[in-house]
């Protein structure tokens, strides 16, 4: 049985943005922890603050008040326990460089030989099926397999907390249904952490072992919901169970609850 001890913690964390007319509130009050090897979904209204919240937890922003724990040490700036995917797939890759040359490249700020940097982007462009793309540039590349570079630069880092920021929203459908299919893969064969933020809804129940659902600014935890379909999944039979949409059904109903700024829906049983 894997470990399931407890990997992130985040306790009251608030964020205040400073104005020329004051404060503005983004984040109220946010608590809530992620165990190891668990795949987490974030989701809640446009502008609630997902992408605020991601980057006080990966240490990019300051909160206000409130602590972020990796591991049980407070995070108080970037760290590399941490590696984000943004959306922006396009503008985190470097087109000068190869395939090869962008996952290797955070890699040249860790103590490793040449060879052990060479073991790690094989593996992890193996992982994404990108083998024999290595010697290509990103601008050779269509929109998804340029994901899967930016997806396989963070995988080889070795991070212990994979955080994705709606990373596959500037996608076609078919494409984003292969690469929510891969991060299932990558989470299931290498057991890696992941924190995944979407405005998808029908994503967060398919990829998630949790979805936890954000109120509207200021933003607090609505609701932390156990999505108990079985690690087995595909895009075809798992979308198309009953309760699959039992599920998506009860998150958009939260959703919408949290646009009207209304109370906490009884929690959806079985």
């Amino acid at each position: 049985m894997p470990d399931r001890s407890t990997l992130l913690r985040v306790e009251h964390l608030r964020k205040v943005y400073e104005t020329g007319s004051g404060g503005v509130e983004a984040i109220g009050d946010i608590s809530f922890t992620m165990n190891t090897g668990e795949l987490v979904c974030i989701v809640g209204p446009s502008g609630c603050g997902k992408t605020t919240l991601l980057k006080c937890i990966a240490g990019l922003l300051p909160p206000t008040s409130g602590l972020v724990e990796m591991d049980g040490a407070p995070v108080t700036g970037p760290t590399p326990a941490m590696a984000l995917v943004f959306q922006e797939y396009g503008r985190s890759l470097y087109p000068w460089l190869t395939v090869r040359g962008n996952v290797d490249l955070p890699l040249r700020h860790k103590k490793l030989s040449r060879a052990e940097r060479d073991k790690l982007v094989a593996d992890a462009l193996e992982a994404v099926g990108l083998q024999h793309a290595a010697r290509s540039h990103p601008w050779q590349l269509s929109g998804g397999m340029q994901q899967r570079v930016a997806i396989a630069r963070a995988i080889a880092y070795q991070p212990d907390v994979l955080i994705m920021d709606e990373p596959f929203a500037a996608v076609d459908a078919q494409t984003r249904a292969d690469l929510e299919d891969l991060v299932r893969e990558l989470h299931a064969t290498r057991g890696i952490s992941i924190l995944f933020v979407t405005h998808d809804i029908d994503e967060s129940v398919y990829l998630g072992e949790r979805v936890i659902v954000l109120s509207r600014s200021p933003t607090w935890v609505q609701e932390d919901l156990t999505i108990d379909l079985g690690p087995e999944r595909d895009q075809v039979t798992t979308r198309a169970l009953p309760r699959f949409t039992e599920l998506r059904t009860h998150v958009y109903e939260q959703i919408q609850r949290a646009k009207r700024g209304e109370a906490l829906a009884p929690r959806l049983t079985r």
